[in-house]
């Protein structure tokens, strides 16, 4: 996120810190990612770390309100370690408090995680990667799609993780409110296009439907490992960071993040990688299934934020870019 979220302080943050022994001497803010927040550590003994703040208000596919989001974001960053302490070394994990938990609470409202700062060259959302970049991380994602899923790790549904949001999208939005500078011109896009976004909603249920009777085994997923959340080492090797979404589901979970084409379509080459790698061949209405999901749950997630109170801000400025650009691509297609 661009900006600094609402009611944290540096006083907070260093309080914070306690809970796994780091004393801060320094606080630099990371304007990273649309979401969560982010600030590098230096500590006394001269170490970096790496903080992250959520908002667990707004983190339906950990949990439906902030207490169940904590548990089910809890749940994620100890799958992540249990990951990391089975030895895949591409897991960058958080790291757990002195009493045991990866999630410190920060008021009703906000979780704290932290990990060791890792040296590397992070990507960023909607980067291309070349054909050797998409192997090496076909490859990684195989290695993780083999491992064995700990205990804590959660099962999501492929279904909408924010499906209750769209019960206020188009034709239901009239009723709201102009709460914000971005209200009403998002309430005019989804209406103008309402009868296209139902349709696809159409679509991803019976995909829902379709992929939900496969009798294949779930395998531990990361979830949203686009190039954004990459961190690629000088020797090439990559990383795989932000594991707020991971649990176990079906592997194009992961897959289309990678193999998706601009234009529409899968990468061949790239999903073979993996195939051969995993002793699986990937589900083409799978793929479709969690590209589909993900743009719908985008409308669902800018459309909650422009019916709530907002301002004028960089974040609420991305957002609508966001919503604009995936309504085009669902009403329009790829391309």
């Amino acid at each position: 996120m661009r900006d600094l979220p609402a009611g944290v302080d540096e006083t907070a943050l260093r309080r914070g810190l306690r809970a796994w022994g780091v004393a801060a001497v320094r606080l630099d803010y990371a304007p990273l990612g649309f979401g969560d927040y982010h600030w590098r550590v230096t500590d006394t003994g001269g170490r970096h770390w790496f903080l992250t703040v959520s908002d667990l208000s707004r983190k339906p596919h950990c949990g439906d309100g902030p207490r169940a989001a904590y548990e089910g974001l809890r749940g994620a960053l100890d799958t992540a370690g249990a990951l990391r302490a089975a030895g895949l070394d591409f897991v960058v994990a958080p790291l757990p408090g002195r009493d045991g938990s990866t999630v410190q609470r920060m008021d009703g409202r906000y979780g704290l995680s932290l990990q060791p700062w890792v040296d590397g060259s992070a990507g960023e959302f909607g980067q291309r990667l070349g054909a050797a970049e998409r192997a090496r991380v076909m490859r990684t994602l195989a290695a993780l799609h083999r491992a064995v899923a700990p205990a804590t790790a959660r099962t999501p549904a492929p279904g909408l993780p924010s499906r209750s949001g769209w019960e206020s999208v188009p034709p239901g939005t009239d009723s709201h409110p102009e709460v914000g500078p971005r209200t009403a011109a998002a309430r005019a896009l989804l209406r103008r296009h309402g009868t296209a976004l139902r349709r696809r909603l159409a679509e991803f249920d019976r995909l829902v439907g379709e992929v939900s009777a496969r009798a294949d085994a779930p395998v531990v997923t990361h979830g949203e490992p686009h190039p954004g959340n990459l961190l690629w080492g000088p020797d090439g090797e990559v990383r795989l960071i932000d594991w707020d979404t991971c649990g176990r589901s079906f592997p194009e979970r992961d897959l289309w993040h990678v193999a998706a084409r601009e234009e529409g379509g899968f990468d061949d080459e790239a999903l073979s990688v993996w195939a051969v790698e995993s002793g699986r061949t990937p589900d083409p209405s799978a793929l479709e299934l969690y590209r589909l999901r993900w743009d719908l749950d985008d409308v669902s997630a800018f459309w909650e934020l422009f019916r709530a109170p907002h301002e004028h801000c960089a974040d609420t400025e991305a957002a609508w870019e966001g919503l604009t650009g995936t309504v085009a691509r669902l009403v329009n297609g790829p391309g």
